[in-house]
């Protein structure tokens, strides 16, 4: 087997995130905060702060916001050398909310994306045979060239024997048909090993009428599909992943098992100040306790604990926790 270099290869989005500094109707915000987001990239983050070799594989634009991610991933010694600068492309850019209604709405600016332009040969040049695992997340299937490069890389770990994570991350703006979600994950599944998803994103797989998807005040993060989550879970696991972690906010996490298992892991009661972020956060402990081969229900108390703890602050990929802050919260909250 290959030398592994890296515990984790994250592939797929990246942009800055523009957060409301202040809790207020979208339309009355007065400042934002500039950070660095896309699940992918959060994950990246969130998972080197833990301690994981962690590198991303993304794009973007030739231009000061691709400046600011790159500056930022470098401090966060995240290794950058895989990311490509698409010419004639713009580094994407997100718009965050927190209303006092408890709303959390986003408006993604991804028209003329460098990160949806990644390719098959940027995969070809990506360390996937030196990395333990390969991420991959729903909006990098949403559209070509990345929708081809992403499955073309799940192929190529599968063959190097790296593990393929899938984070369903679905954001319906970014698809022209929200069921066709569904029709391309369902394509994928069969070489994926572990899947990570909402309860939501998990139905989404199985959506067969629009009229069975919500989303309300642009809270595309947040859609809500109706449907049996039973059937769903079945589902996906008959495709072949080996588990699948549901984030349940507030009420933890749930891991199923093709074998039929579930295990329940309870979550961390804190006060919410801004959920945007926190699923990533939930993915990057997950990960981290996977990859040191913790069972399951560890992994996901992980996973809970780093969640509680972003779901706590201002942003994303900014906001992560490191490993000993993770452990101590978890310690002093009675334990795993």
């Amino acid at each position: 087997m290959p030398k592994r270099i890296y515990d984790l290869l994250t592939m797929g989005r990246s942009c800055i995130d523009l957060y409301a500094s202040e809790v207020a109707p979208f339309p009355k915000i007065k400042n934002f905060a500039a950070y660095v987001g896309g699940c992918p990239t959060n994950i990246s983050v969130g998972t080197r702060r833990l301690g994981l070799h962690s590198a991303l594989l993304t794009a973007v634009g030739d231009d000061p916001v691709g400046e600011f991610v790159l500056n930022f991933l470098k401090s966060e010694q995240v290794d950058t050398q895989f990311i490509t600068i698409k010419q004639g492309y713009r580094t994407s850019a997100v718009l965050l909310g927190m209303e006092p209604t408890g709303g959390f709405p986003l408006v993604y600016y991804r028209a003329n994306c460098a990160d949806i332009e990644l390719t098959i040969d940027d995969v070809l040049a990506s360390p996937i045979s030196s990395s333990q695992a390969l991420l991959i997340s729903g909006t990098g299937l949403s559209k070509e060239p990345s929708r081809s490069a992403t499955v073309f890389a799940v192929e190529q770990a599968k063959t190097a024997g790296t593990k393929v994570l899938f984070d369903l991350d679905l954001r319906p703006d970014q698809w022209h048909d929200l069921r066709a979600f569904g029709v391309v994950t369902r394509s994928v599944l069969p070489l994926v090993d572990i899947c990570i998803g909402t309860e939501d994103e998990v139905r989404a797989i199985v959506l067969t009428h629009a009229a069975q998807a919500t989303v309300t005040g642009s809270q595309v993060s947040d859609a809500h599909i109706t449907g049996d989550t039973d059937s769903a879970v079945k589902a996906l696991l008959s495709k072949g992943p080996q588990a699948l972690a549901v984030k349940r906010g507030q009420h933890g996490a749930q891991v199923y098992l093709r074998s039929g298992e579930v295990i329940k892991a309870p979550g961390f009661p804190v006060e919410v100040y801004n959920i945007l972020g926190a699923g990533d956060a939930f993915a990057s402990g997950f990960i981290y306790g996977y990859l040191h081969g913790w069972n399951w229900y560890k992994s996901a108390r992980m996973g809970n604990a780093c969640g509680a703890i972003v779901v706590t602050r201002h942003g994303c990929a900014n906001f992560m926790p490191y490993e000993q802050e993770a452990l101590d919260f978890i310690a002093s909250r009675g334990g795993f």
